[in-house]
């Protein structure tokens, strides 16, 4: 490994490619986040085809992924990280485009579905050389809701792009689905016996439970849209089911997440991951205690399994109703809010507790781990906020 780490080398993609291509042996350590996760697989394929080895590890904190390795490039993926040669932080644009476009810099044929889940899961517009390499391969959107599976009863319940009042509960979704006149049979309801009017009724259903009521904040109207109209394509015939599965392996099952992030046959197992990820969110997100402060909607879950990262973004799209949301229980946290910096902000309320934290690229999201009550961490996060 080199010696001159470059924590703040937001690497573009033809320098990142060169430096690969030099690299006898190459670690990619990636954020535990779904787009970080498909661009270290964007990346590791392109080093497949050049026969380059590699090791991919994700990990929620940058302490997590230190440990001693003899390789000749680290790439910290989907944050900066001091202790990497160089970074995609994943700050002016997905992870996953970069990566994409230095699989090509590398002469290689970079997955598009894996690429394009990766840009969707990171939630920012579709609207870079993914999407237009995409757009190119006839991967064009469809009528109806983005779910990996192909019963729409068990996509449904267990989506985590949106949050609804049937959300983790296989007899609501079934009963709300009925409403439109798809009874579930023995197998569910299955999406492709659909035609596209079925389609566009359940994805106006789907926007209306999640975000048609007034105490939804505005923004679960944007949020929502990422459901809605799905890409077709990728192993589960959805790009923003495949997002959904990537985000929640790569909080979850780093290790399945790899394998699926390089095209092994793992789907039964990754999807059922997926579940349990969404059975635990959409439960802490229902029954979690909340308290509302100037700036700051606080969600305490009641079990100490809750996925607080993906029940932030949950609670902060579709029941908060301020600009920063703190999702928290034994021993962890996780923030996320509109647009301001969070940075200072964690690390200030971690330090003070003797925790670590640590935010994504924007500073919009991050993750903190703590020893003290849970009351003590709040109060320390309200005092740096």
């Amino acid at each position: 490994m080199s010696a001159t780490a470059r924590s703040e080398d937001d690497a573009a993609a033809g320098e990142l490619a060169d430096r690969l291509r030099e690299a006898g042996f190459v670690r990619l350590v990636g954020a535990a986040t779904g787009d970080a996760l498909a661009a270290s697989g964007v990346l590791a394929r392109a080093l497949t085809e050049l026969d380059s080895p590699f090791q991919i590890s994700l990990a929620a904190l940058p302490t997590d992924a230190e440990r001693a390795t003899d390789a000749d490039l680290t790439v910290a993926v989907g944050r900066a990280d001091s202790t990497a040669d160089c970074s995609l932080p994943a700050s002016a644009r997905p992870a996953s485009e970069t990566a994409f476009e230095a699989a090509r810099e590398l002469e290689t044929e970079p997955d598009i579905a894996l690429a394009l889940a990766g840009v969707t899961a990171d939630g920012r517009a579709l609207d870079g050389p993914v999407a237009e390499a995409a757009a190119d391969a006839g991967i064009e959107r469809r009528p109806g809701v983005a779910v990996p599976t192909g019963d729409l009863v068990d996509g449904l319940t267990h989506s985590m792009l949106v949050h609804a009042p049937f959300s983790g509960d296989v007899d609501a979704t079934a009963a709300t689905l009925a409403d439109l006149g798809l009874g579930p049979g023995d197998d569910g309801v299955d999406a492709s016996a659909l035609d596209d009017d079925a389609r566009r009724h359940v994805a106006s259903l789907v926007a209306l439970r999640a975000a048609g009521d007034d105490a939804v904040p505005s923004r679960g109207g944007h949020a929502v849209e990422r459901a809605l109209r799905p890409f077709a394509g990728g192993p589960f015939g959805t790009i923003g089911g495949y997002a959904d599965v990537l985000d929640a392996l790569a909080r979850d099952e780093p290790g399945t997440g790899v394998a699926l992030a390089l095209g092994h046959d793992v789907e039964a197992v990754a999807l059922d991951a997926w579940r349990s990820h969404a059975r635990r969110a959409h439960a802490a997100v229902s029954d979690a205690t909340t308290g509302r402060y100037d700036g700051l909607f606080v969600a305490r879950a009641e079990t100490d399994d809750a996925p607080v990262e993906t029940m932030a973004r949950l609670v902060h799209d579709y029941r908060s109703p301020e600009p920063v949301t703190l999702a928290v229980t034994d021993g962890v946290a996780a923030v996320a809010s509109d647009d301001r910096d969070l940075d200072s902000v964690l690390a200030t309320a971690a330090e003070g507790v003797d925790g670590t934290a640590a935010t994504d690229a924007t500073g919009t999201t991050g993750h903190a781990r703590f020893d003290v009550e849970t009351g003590a961490f709040i109060t320390a996060f309200r005092e740096a906020l």
